[in-house]
């Protein structure tokens, strides 16, 4: 517990830097090779062609473009974890209407400040950001029809309580939409241990197989992978963690890092919640 907390600490520290400063690669130097406060590996895609994309609010720290295949409706209440200075609710906003409602969810207090102060900006009445953790969302059982996420959940130590979170508050038949960053194979201690490349989304990255594995065991169905390409860390980046031979070891072993996007379902008959009376044992009537 203690360490996940330092983990929690270290987030909020170098993120809250990013909110105040401008963003990771616009008026700071934290894209590229962990040096003299380069902390963060510039893995994002282009928001400039999405309709809803909010520059001010664009600070350069995803590794997809979960909207894409979030299937957003007219009218759909979007929950949208992590979710810094508004990027992604700002355009899942743009898909679900004025009829619609997005909730952005982040635990650093400057990002909560700097997205309040994005959407006072635009004058949207259907978006609002709330602080707190993934583990403990502060939002309402079965209220949202899609939760999406943008390299986040690799930086939350207890994944598995993030996706009973994600489950909870789902209506049945909602979905989820998340990219994030797994891994194929085992990744070096050397770099497991590198503050810089946690808060970077690649050592807090879980392996493919438990990751998904974890999804199904917090009760959702089809849950699957819908995109995926390789992250190739620079030479520069590993030299500064790991020696000559280190490095050959790392090359040779195969090990991949993935930026996906993962789609799953909560079923419309929960298998974790009663749909029905309880009879008087407090088992589910059938």
């Amino acid at each position: 517990m203690e360490n996940s907390e330092a983990l929690k600490e270290l987030v909020r520290e170098k993120y809250g830097q990013i909110a105040r400063e401008g963003g990771c690669c616009g008026g700071t130097s934290c894209c590229g090779p962990a040096a003299e406060g380069n902390v963060i590996l510039n893995i994002s895609e282009d928001y400039s062609r999405l309709e809803g994309h909010v520059e001010d609010a664009d600070l350069g720290l995803g590794c997809g473009i979960p909207t894409d295949a979030a299937d957003l409706k007219a009218g759909h209440v979007v929950l949208d974890l992590g979710s810094g200075a508004g990027n992604d609710a700002f355009v899942a906003r743009r898909l679900v209407g004025e009829k619609g409602k997005v909730i952005g969810v982040d635990m650093t207090p400057d990002m909560i400040r700097k997205a309040r102060e994005n959407v006072a900006k635009l004058g949207f009445g259907n978006v609002e950001f709330r602080l707190g953790e993934i583990e403990a969302l502060p939002v309402e059982t079965s209220g949202i029809d899609r939760v999406i996420s943008n390299c986040v959940l690799n930086l939350v130590p207890d994944k598995k309580g993030a996706f009973d979170e994600m489950f909870r508050v789902l209506k049945p038949g909602g979905s989820f939409s998340v990219s994030d960053v797994i891994l194929e194979g085992d990744f070096p201690e050397e770099l497991k241990g590198a503050a810089e490349l946690y808060v970077g989304c690649i050592s807090g990255a879980g392996r493919k197989s438990e990751y998904m594995n974890l999804l199904v065991e917090s009760g959702f169905e089809n849950v699957r992978i819908v995109k995926e390409r390789p992250i190739i860390l620079p030479d520069e980046l590993l030299a500064e963690h790991l020696d000559e031979n280190a490095r050959k070891d790392y090359a040779a072993s195969g090990v991949r890092i993935l930026s996906v996007t993962v789609q799953g379902t909560k079923p419309m008959a929960s298998p974790n919640a009663c749909c029905t009376p309880l009879d008087k044992a407090g088992a589910c009537c059938t």
